[in-house]
């Protein structure tokens, strides 16, 4: 049988009958036609021989030639379709792509600011109203590792300033107290100050714009990168480094994953796990720098 005609009625049927886009089907030609051109010059050479083994060969090919984790898994979608195809019209008895599965993708490691530069970032308490309440802003979020959305949702009265603490409704409309430092609360009273200039009517929200109404967080997201743009040189702050920036020297300080997890509010600690690894990162950083036997002899 001929694989290329095959592809074709293939393709015919993606388009007659799921009405995939060109774009689409231009793809699963490429991806399925490299994959025969591979099978050529191979011990099976007849597309409808493979096993599981001939795919994995060819993905590791491809993984060598330099394609990322994500095309990878785009690759096996389009020979699994195909295949699919083929099991169905009772060409082949078995899909040998059913069982392969693409490397997984490489989760980056979120960015953090060190001590240093988030001294630099809250050192300006401001002057003018605005400039108070984005001050007030960055030290919540950063003393509670508050999310973006958390940040805009926050009432007046969520703020408890005798015992040091905020209500916040996080994922899933969950609410769960959170401790807030010294500093933060001292910079949201100032701000509670200031908000009654700009409050009209009874807003309850407890970061509000020049019109009174809930600060967006499209606007708390250009306030902090203007902010940070006038401090940190070459840093694009954006609201979650923040948070990841608390989470990373929370757990570098106390070690607790469990903690840092339940005031994060992650259901499942695996999604907190990420910050063990900046921690490892930041302890072999002091490795290198520390331990004489760390260190790569000099040449002579």
């Amino acid at each position: 049988m001929d694989a290329t005609a095959t592809l074709r009625e293939y393709l015919a049927y993606l388009h007659a009958i799921k009405h995939y886009s060109k774009a689409t089907l231009d793809a699963y030609d490429r991806d399925i036609i490299s994959f025969i051109s591979f099978l050529e010059n191979s011990r099976t050479h007849q597309f409808l021989a493979v096993d599981a083994d001939d795919v994995r060969a060819f993905i590791s090919l491809r993984r060598r030639q330099g394609l990322a984790s994500s095309s990878s898994q785009r690759l096996l979608s389009s020979l699994r379709g195909f295949y699919r195809y083929l099991l169905k019209d009772k060409l082949i008895e078995v899909n040998p792509v059913v069982d392969v599965h693409a490397p997984k993708k490489e989760k980056k490691l979120p960015q953090v600011l060190d001590v240093d530069q988030l001294d630099q970032l809250l050192a300006d308490e401001g002057q003018q109203v605005l400039e108070i309440r984005d001050h007030a802003m960055l030290e919540i979020m950063y003393s509670s590792g508050l999310r973006l959305a958390e940040l805009v949702g926050l009432n007046n009265n969520d703020i408890d300033q005798r015992a040091g603490q905020v209500m916040v409704t996080g994922k899933g409309n969950k609410t769960r107290y959170l401790p807030v430092g010294a500093a933060a609360l001292k910079a949201v009273e100032r701000w509670q100050k200031e908000r009654q200039l700009l409050l009209t009517g009874d807003e309850p929200a407890l970061f509000i714009s020049q019109r009174g109404t809930r600060l967006s967080r499209r606007a708390v997201q250009l306030r902090l990168k203007v902010r940070a743009q006038s401090v940190l040189s070459g840093v694009k702050l954006h609201p979650h480094m923040l948070r990841h920036s608390f989470a990373s020297h929370l757990l570098e300080s106390s070690g607790d994953l469990r903690a840092v997890q339940e005031l994060l509010g992650h259901s499942n600690i695996s999604t907190t796990q990420i910050y063990t690894q900046l921690d490892f990162q930041h302890l072999s950083k002091v490795y290198d720098q520390a331990h004489p036997r760390a260190r790569k002899p000099r040449k002579d």
